[in-house]
């Protein structure tokens, strides 16, 4: 059986689409074949690789990845935006999208305070994406292996 394709969009492929690829690879790799990009690349962010690293995830063989990777040359089932600005922003027409959904998550990375304070909006941001990941496998009648 084909594995259907997952790509996690959102603006810089640093933080919230990375997490949202690492659930889903942990929990369906056997279903799905996982990716994530960004509109605009930039570099992970040591405060998501700390918080997956908290969690089990090794995030070494990961890296940003811009959206010109794949537009037009990898077909997806599903598109997932996972914040407000990449599903503004991201290309209305995207050819081999079978279905487009957007996920809504609070960049992490803008938020302010003490290190503590934001590590704890990182952690926060990962358990709802985690959350949401799972639930979404439930609606499509999938069991997960964790």
């Amino acid at each position: 059986m084909e594995k259907s394709r997952v790509l996690f969009l959102c603006t810089g492929n640093s933080a919230r689409s990375q997490m949202a690829e690492a659930f889903l690879r942990k929990y369906a790799s056997d279903r799905f074949e996982v990716h994530s990009a960004g509109l605009e690349p930039s570099a992970l962010n040591p405060l998501m690789i700390k918080v997956m690293e908290e969690a089990g995830f090794g995030m070494s063989g990961h890296r940003s990845k811009g959206i010109g990777e794949y537009l037009g040359k990898v077909h997806f089932q599903y598109l997932i935006t996972v914040c407000d600005d990449a599903d503004k922003n991201c290309p209305t027409i995207w050819p081999g999208v079978n279905q487009r959904m957007h996920w809504s998550f609070e960049d992490p990375a803008k938020f302010e305070g003490s290190d503590e304070q934001k590590l704890a909006k990182f952690r926060q941001v990962r358990d709802l994406i985690d959350v949401r990941v799972k639930a979404w496998l439930a609606e499509q009648n999938i069991l997960i292996s964790e």
